[in-house]
């Protein structure tokens, strides 16, 4: 039998729980919206100082793929040099700054979250820093230089390779950021499903197409046509996938409101 004083207190308490869910006006969201750019735009400008200072340091760590094959970056243009200085400052920046940038985000969202939710800002921080820079080290220590190993060494080796700054910045970037950015699924997902944009039934009934995206991107970013190859940068995609469906489960609205219902039971 359930006890009254028992249910009453339940009840309370999902009531105090929604009355911490004040609705905004389009006006007070607009505004919000703007006070967080502002700040993140702060943030970037001290990040991009502070990656300012150590940029010799970066772009070493830039060009140690190629100096390791015995080759070096060549400009064609008299601001190229400047230009990836400044460049990579700024993802510098944006990677120092991406800790406070991200309490932003979360400050934005945080009034559509329940309190029980709202704990979990520090671990959504660490996630999304920790799957950036994994994605970005997955790249940097085996997909960049396989690639280059590939591309410049075997199929490059009956001519003299000129490999420019712009060039060699554009191409360490989309590797380097897009692993980054892919492996944000998961972080991806969570908002997707928070909004109830999608669900995990939607996401499992599609996981047959998921995994032919993700061997489609592995078989791009492979630099070797070795199918084991291909399937190890594969695997990491496909579980961050599988985490994701996870993820929606959690923070899906229906099973929060199912949540509220059955504490005010």
């Amino acid at each position: 039998m359930v006890d009254p004083e028992e249910a009453i207190k339940k009840a309370r308490a999902a009531v105090t729980e929604r009355a911490e869910l004040p609705g905004m006006s389009l006006m007070e969201h607009l505004d919000e919206l703007r006070r967080r750019i502002v700040h993140s735009a702060i943030y970037l400008a001290v990040g991009f100082g502070a990656a300012w200072i150590f940029h010799n340091r970066f772009i070493a760590y830039i060009q140690a793929p190629l100096t390791h094959i015995g080759k070096s970056l060549v400009f064609t243009h008299p601001m190229d040099a400047l230009n990836l200085q400044l460049q990579v400052s700024l993802v510098g920046g944006a990677i120092i700054a991406s800790p406070f940038i991200l309490y932003q985000v979360w400050l934005f969202i945080a009034p559509g979250l329940y309190q029980k939710e709202r704990r979990f800002v520090i671990p959504f921080m660490a996630a999304t820093v920790g799957l950036f820079l994994s994605g970005a080290a997955f790249g940097y220590y085996y997909v960049l230089p396989g690639a280059i190993k590939i591309l410049v060494v075997e199929m490059g080796r009956n001519f003299t390779p000129m490999i420019t700054i712009e060039d060699y910045s554009s191409f360490f970037l989309s590797i380097i950021l897009g692993l980054g950015i892919s492996f944000e699924m998961p972080i991806l997902i969570f908002f997707l499903a928070l909004f109830g944009i999608v669900s995990p039934k939607f996401l499992w009934k599609n996981i047959r197409y998921a995994i032919l995206a993700v061997f489609l991107v592995a078989a791009f970013i492979c630099p070797s046509p070795d199918p084991w190859t291909m399937c190890f940068y594969a695997i990491p995609m496909l579980s961050l996938y599988l985490i994701g469906i996870a993820v929606a489960w959690w923070v899906h609205p229906s099973r929060r409101k199912k949540k509220a219902e059955a504490a005010a039971l």
